[in-house]
């Protein structure tokens, strides 16, 4: 009788399901901690293969374990070892092509005897390439054709019926983590490294995003000159929008800063300030930052400091851009 999903079943009270569920993951964290003793120099091999390689590792496997291969491949690659994805059923219809003799394969599959895997293992054994095998299997084909085998054997699946890949997968994930961590440390891999390969993650901005790359420059830098009068300077505070403006000489060096809240200030005091000078009222020997600074670095002055803003100055003391605590915002910091 074919399944109907539509069916209402007794056993789909809330206890049951939540009874289900726990068994699942009871299930899945066994298998988990049963790979611990398969640590071994197995293990080690593989690693030294991976660190051995000249060019990328590639990772393959059929079905499910081609769904988790392509995440295992993923998080290599975001790591520091180089790696791809390709599917065993297109590499026997041109995608081997993708492999070369400097790289290794990395190829998965619970049972070992996988058709897609096997119909290319000749092609690979030709071409030279170590052979890492991640199998429950010990005895398969697969396992016993590979320069390493790693075994991902579990002794149920979390499926009731024992038919769905559910614990092996989750398996065959973990020791992938394994492997890649592994790398990772063996490699000396560090966050400025992952950051470089994670560009539009929130790690990435922060580590990689300098004051340069946000900052106003040219004609948007709020800048008087020194003789300039306060009512002058406002203007500028005022058609720039960035809640300041800076002072520099004729030679484009900052002489001081003149701020919204300097405003308030003078607010309050009873005399007109409008006609002075601005370099009567500005903050002198104002804190400036430099271009290459990190963004993330310039928003932490800023929040110890109370700033809003600072003028960029490059390595000749020289006026090149202005930033404020918005554009900070704005870049997702």
């Amino acid at each position: 009788m074919p399944f109907d999903p539509k069916k209402t079943e007794q056993n789909s009270s809330a206890d049951a399901l939540k009874k289900s569920a726990a068994a699942v993951l009871s299930t899945e964290a066994e298998a988990i901690v049963n790979l611990l003793p398969r640590i071994d120099e197995n293990f080690v091999r593989a690693c030294e293969i991976m660190l051995e390689c000249e060019a990328r590792v590639v990772v393959t496997g059929m079905g499910k374990s081609g769904h988790i291969g392509g995440k295992i491949a993923a998080t290599l690659a975001s790591t520091g070892t180089p790696a791809f994805f390709v599917h065993p059923g297109e590499a026997s219809h041109g995608d081997l092509g993708m492999i070369t003799q400097k790289d290794v394969v990395l190829a998965m599959s619970n049972s070992g005897e996988t058709n897609e895997i096997l119909t290319i293992l000749p092609l690979i054994k030709r071409l030279k390439v170590p052979l890492i095998a991640m199998t429950g299997n010990p005895q398969s084909r697969l396992a016993k054709s590979a320069s390493v085998h790693i075994d991902i054997s579990v002794e149920k699946e979390a499926c009731p019926l024992g038919l769905a890949p559910t614990a092996s997968t989750t398996a065959t994930l973990a020791m992938g983590d394994a492997l890649a961590v592994a790398l990772l440390e063996a490699r000396g891999f560090t966050s400025e490294n992952f950051a470089h390969s994670h560009p539009g993650g929130s790690l990435g901005r922060r580590l990689l995003l300098q004051v340069g790359d946000i900052m106003h420059v040219g004609d948007e830098i709020p800048v008087t000159e020194a003789d300039k009068t306060v009512r002058e300077a406002l203007m500028k505070i005022t058609q720039k929008g960035l809640g300041f403006v800076v002072i520099a000489d004729d030679q484009h060096r900052v002489l001081g800063v003149f701020t919204d809240g300097d405003l308030r200030r003078l607010l309050d005091t009873p005399n007109d300030f409008r006609n002075l000078l601005i370099t009567d009222v500005m903050v002198k020997n104002c804190m400036t930052i430099s271009p290459a600074m990190l963004a993330a670095q310039a928003l932490e002055i800023m929040k110890d400091k109370k700033f809003n803003a600072f003028p960029v100055v490059d390595e000749d003391k020289q006026l090149v851009g202005a930033i404020n605590m918005h554009d900070l915002l704005r870049a997702g910091l």
